[in-house]
């Protein structure tokens, strides 16, 4: 799992698993999509390929990619308690300010009148 932190540190590579989410694509759309040089596309691939995040098959003259999900399984089951401890978090956040909406709803005391 460290090697795809590694992996996922580079812009460029969430980027290409970005577009790879939404199908499979030959280099050269994802060159086209991404701006940037068919060389540095084809070496964030391997980069990808080899941490398993993406794998290729050939069709004719191309090589279509596509996203693999195991890895990034593991890397959201590794997640998971972070993101309990976050949502607690969150759900104090409104307790709180569901607080704060009710005091301010209350106003402020009024003096009692003819005193």
């Amino acid at each position: 799992m460290e090697r795809v932190f590694e992996v996922l540190s580079e812009p460029n590579r969430r980027r290409i698993l970005d577009v790879l989410r939404r199908g499979e694509r030959p280099v050269g759309d994802l060159v086209d999509r991404l701006g940037v040089s068919q060389p540095t596309v084809s070496k964030h691939l391997r980069t990808l390929r080899e941490a398993g995040l993406v794998e290729s098959r050939s069709e004719a003259q191309r090589r279509l990619y596509r996203l693999r999900t195991e890895p990034l399984r593991e890397l959201d089951a590794w997640l998971e308690p972070y993101r309990m401890l976050w949502e607690s978090r969150l759900d104090d956040l409104e307790r709180h300010l569901a607080t704060m909406d009710e005091d301010r709803d209350d106003g402020p005391e009024r003096p009692p009148e003819g005193g």
